[in-house]
């Protein structure tokens, strides 16, 4: 039987063994409704809470500000639209490179009165804090920056922005500091109090949790117009019933993270570099990924003369699993919108492959990995040929 290599941990991660049990068991034991008074739901409503307090560790906040969403998707959209909501301002603050679950509702709003600026990026795909200083106005009611780009890897400089918008706020400004970590959770550290970040979203399935299960950190005092009408679970932010086997997965994901969080991304960053030199071989191949402030483990790269759907398929056939960019938007045929935004033409843009490393990849599984790409390549080219 062919040995299969999955790289494309940046679209979703395999579940961890202990995710699935607490998963079984909250759908098999602790089957009760947290808000019921009994014995099942009482249990049940420690399931959440234990959760709660280990996703709020990772976090470095208290339980309080976490709020269970259905992802990252639903984390993001509250957290914009919430503030919109409440909000006297009329002026949004982005950038071009962000995930569509941001871009989306940020351009709904513009329909809807808003003013939005979409700062560019460099080379690199970084953001920097005097754009977003010199972007901001009187009537910015929100920010929002992403931790890591999804489909490069790039960091950006959160807690420079954060001092930024903190100084705004000084001046008699009012934004409120938005920040996508679902790329970034489990891959580098994270401190949203520490770095005047108001809102932080998260997802389960990135981290070897469950899909359909997340959570927005919410910064005491902020305050959000929920998305949906009904009970008073979290806190009124996002009523309905709390999805408990789901938020028990996110919890046991959460306790992995802390479990040897320093260990797992050296080796990630160790093996992502490897590839990265690797590749580098390959002629005329541009690495979009940068070479420092990087996520661990994303390596971005373009190989000219081949599509990067051709090259995903026929690594493929070698057992190997790629993307060629964000899962989101893998049937449109359209470039990429972050390649675009860092200065590839559209040819080099859909040549493009993501490799997204786990903290479970093995130096063998990259060691087979680098051969395939490059014979891959080679071979495919030829054909072109």
């Amino acid at each position: 039987m062919k040995r299969e290599i999955y790289l494309d941990n940046a679209a979703t991660t395999k579940p961890h063994p202990a995710v699935v049990e607490a998963i079984t068991r909250a759908l098999t034991a602790n089957f009760g409704n947290p808000s019921s008074l009994h014995r099942k739901g009482l249990d049940a409503e420690r399931v959440v809470r234990a959760a709660r307090e280990a996703v709020a560790l990772t976090l470095e906040v208290t339980p309080e500000e976490i709020v269970f969403t259905s992802g990252g998707t639903e984390s993001n959209t509250l957290a914009i639209r919430g503030v919109a909501g409440v909000t006297k301002g009329r002026h949004i603050v982005t950038d071009k490179i962000e995930h569509s679950s941001v871009l989306t509702p940020i351009r709904r709003l513009a329909g809807e009165g808003f003013e939005v600026t979409e700062l560019p990026v460099d080379a690199a795909g970084r953001v920097s804090p005097e754009q977003v200083g010199n972007a901001l106005r009187p009537d910015t009611a929100l920010v929002s920056v992403m931790a890591i780009n999804n489909e490069i890897g790039t960091i950006q400089p959160i807690e420079e922005i954060g001092r930024t918008i903190k100084r705004h706020r000084a001046a008699g400004g009012a934004a409120v500091f938005h920040v996508d970590a679902v790329q970034a959770w489990g891959k580098i550290p994270l401190r949203p109090r520490a770095w005047g970040v108001d809102l932080m979203s998260v997802s389960a399935h990135k981290v070897h949790g469950p899909k359909g299960s997340g959570a927005l950190c919410v910064r005491k005092g902020v305050r959000l117009a929920p998305l949906l009408g009904g009970g008073d679970q979290e806190q009124g932010i996002r009523p309905g019933t709390e999805n408990v086997p789901g938020i028990a997965g996110l919890g046991a994901a959460a306790q992995l993270i802390g479990r040897d969080f320093d260990e797992a991304i050296r080796r990630m960053a160790e093996l992502r570099d490897r590839l990265r030199t690797a590749l580098a071989v390959v002629p005329d191949v541009r690495i979009n990924t940068p070479a420092q402030g990087a996520a661990p483990h994303i390596l971005n790269a373009s190989f000219p003369g081949v599509r990067g759907e051709t090259l995903l398929h026929r690594l493929e056939m070698d057992g190997i699993y790629t993307s060629t960019g964000s899962a989101c938007h893998s049937h449109r045929v359209e470039p990429s919108h972050v390649l675009l935004a860092i200065g590839l033409n559209p040819d080099l843009a859909t040549s493009s492959l993501r490799l997204g490393l786990s903290r479970f990849t093995t130096e063998d599984e990259i060691e087979i990995v680098e051969a395939a790409v490059i014979s891959a390549v080679a071979e495919l080219r030829a054909l072109v040929r």
